[in-house]
């Protein structure tokens, strides 16, 4: 009976944790942004992000479902966790239209609501950001996948060279764009964190986007990883 209530309080603990995720006012902006910024390229890297994937999808962090129209035809389901209330309503309706069957849960990455191993991919686009802990996030991720799965990613990360965009991303991160842009920071180091949960890193692309652009969040990373088995490095 104690593990059951220990159990209890977890679920109790969780459902408070997710319902608490709303940003209204960056939904609102992020749903136009979104549309904006895939017209001036970014619907090409969502394509490349996803190509060649197969079987079960979990995708962390939905939004409003733009990665939707990209999973090709082998890709069997797709499983779009999303905690903020007004972007999962949107990638609901995103769905809809989806070319692979696509069903769209409520969830925090750091909780997935997910078995063990029970995908054989992950995505995840522009969320690693944002989310409260990232290496949670990540182990919920390799948690979920099969062994050998597949981590799709495509991220705003920390610039690599020291400087003045760097010390902009820094201070940023320390006042207000985590509160404008949905908790967004754009100083992590996401390809280190990747490593260090456990993916083996196989494809890695570093860029501006866009490409003449000195936002703090212009640096990003497309890359693929392979979760390694236990007892292999």
């Amino acid at each position: 009976m104690p593990a059951t209530r220990g159990a209890d309080t977890h679920t109790q603990q969780r459902e408070v944790d997710v319902a608490a995720v709303s940003h209204p006012v960056f939904a609102r902006v992020y749903e136009r942004l979104s549309v904006a910024m895939d017209r001036a390229g970014l619907d090409e890297f969502r394509r490349d992000l996803v190509a060649g994937l197969s079987g079960r999808v979990i995708e962390v962090g939905a939004g409003n479902g733009r990665m939707f129209p990209h999973y090709p035809p082998g890709v069997t389901e797709v499983v779009a966790v999303e905690p903020e209330p007004r972007l999962r309503a949107a990638a609901i309706r995103a769905a809809t239209t989806a070319p692979v069957p696509v069903t769209v849960v409520d969830g925090l990455a750091e909780a997935l609501p997910a078995g063990d191993g029970e995908f054989d991919a992950a995505v995840v686009a522009l969320v690693l950001c944002s989310v409260t802990d990232q290496a949670d996030a990540l182990a919920e991720i390799h948690r979920v996948l099969r062994p050998s799965g597949q981590l799709r990613f495509f991220e705003h990360v920390a610039v690599e060279e020291p400087g003045r965009l760097r010390r902009i991303q820094r201070l940023s991160d320390a006042t207000l764009w985590p509160k404008l842009f949905g908790g967004c920071h754009t100083a992590r180091d996401t390809t280190a964190a990747i490593g260090t949960a456990g993916f083996a890193i196989g494809e890695l692309r570093r860029f501006r986007f866009p490409a003449t652009s000195s936002s703090p969040s212009s640096p990003c990373v497309l890359g693929r990883a392979i979760r390694r088995e236990p007892g292999r490095s």
